[in-house]
């Protein structure tokens, strides 16, 4: 079951979640922010390397500690992989005091009735059985809505906790993410359907069962705020969705009990060329700008 620490931090501290969780879609495009070009790299060997190196270096800056970082995701390489010298998620938790989560999406259909569900994830099982071995608390996984279509909302969040169950039976936390695209025509009226199907299917969970939800920063100030409050609900995240690190904090403010699951925000402005100080500074002054957003309300 579910490390009882590990629970209790991601349940009560104060922080927020970095989601360090790029995959083979979107690693081209993350490493060309640091700072390596196409070229520098063939082959998908040698890309995730690079990738690895570059979450390595995020991981193991100063500033990244359970003081304010209280999780992390990982991309399924980065779990198999070290940090100095020791499995990433045994190295996350018990050098630097961060709970260890596991991306395990294989990505999105093509949109459908205004939504994009997940793929179908062969070895799910297999998969979250190494996971537990090498100390994961939980795991994510993320689907997409663009439309304010009842049927397609309805089925993204049918689909995403059917997984969930099976993730929860291997006594891991899973975290859910239907995510509405911030370019949506219809974010608002989205997020009113998706928030009637969380709360359903949250009701309809059976007793000592909880999970995380990982959600677009509302249009409306504390609209999730009964996903917050429920009781089935151990921590509402956000997600950046393509904001700037300035915008989704200070969108994030206005958001009480919800706090950061960031990726490109987290990233931003960080680059290979920098020197080990450079690169510390700016990841430090990037982790205290959402530490404050998700614990200093507004």
């Amino acid at each position: 079951m579910a490390d009882e620490k590990m629970l209790t931090q991601m349940a009560q501290k104060g922080g927020f979640i970095a989601a360090l969780d790029q995959s083979g879609g979107s690693t081209p495009g993350a490493l060309r922010a640091y700072g390596i070009p196409d070229s520098a790299y063939s082959g998908d060997a040698e890309m995730f390397q690079l990738m690895h190196e570059m979450r390595v270096r995020i991981m193991t800056a100063p500033a990244f500690t359970g003081d304010k970082v209280i999780g992390a995701i990982l991309f399924e390489k980065t779990m198999d992989g070290e940090a100095e010298g020791k499995p990433v998620p045994s190295f996350m938790w018990e050098e630097r005091g961060v709970v260890p989560f596991l991306k395990m999406d294989k990505g999105l259909e093509a949109e459908a009735d205004g939504v994009s569900l997940m793929k179908p994830i062969p070895g799910l099982d297999p998969l979250l059985e190494r996971a537990v071995k090498l100390g994961v608390f939980g795991t994510k996984m993320r689907s997409t809505i663009n439309l304010a279509s009842p049927t397609g909302v309805a089925a993204i969040v049918a689909q995403q906790f059917e997984i969930a169950a099976q993730i929860s039976a291997h006594g891991l936390m899973p975290i859910i993410e239907p995510e509405v695209l911030i370019k949506s025509p219809q974010k608002a009226e989205a997020e009113a359907l998706l928030q009637q199907e969380i709360l359903k299917a949250l009701d309809a969970l059976p007793a000592g069962r909880q999970v995380m939800l990982k959600l677009t920063i509302p249009t409306v100030p504390d609209f999730y705020k009964p996903l917050v409050e429920h009781a089935k609900v151990v921590r509402v995240v956000a997600l950046s969705g393509g904001y700037s690190r300035t915008d989704a904090c200070q969108h994030l403010a206005a958001n009480h009990g919800m706090i950061a699951s960031f990726s490109r925000a987290l990233t931003e402005g960080l680059t290979k060329q920098m020197s080990d100080a450079e690169f510390n500074a700016a990841i430090g002054a990037a982790i205290s700008e959402i530490y404050t957003a998700s614990t200093v309300k507004v």
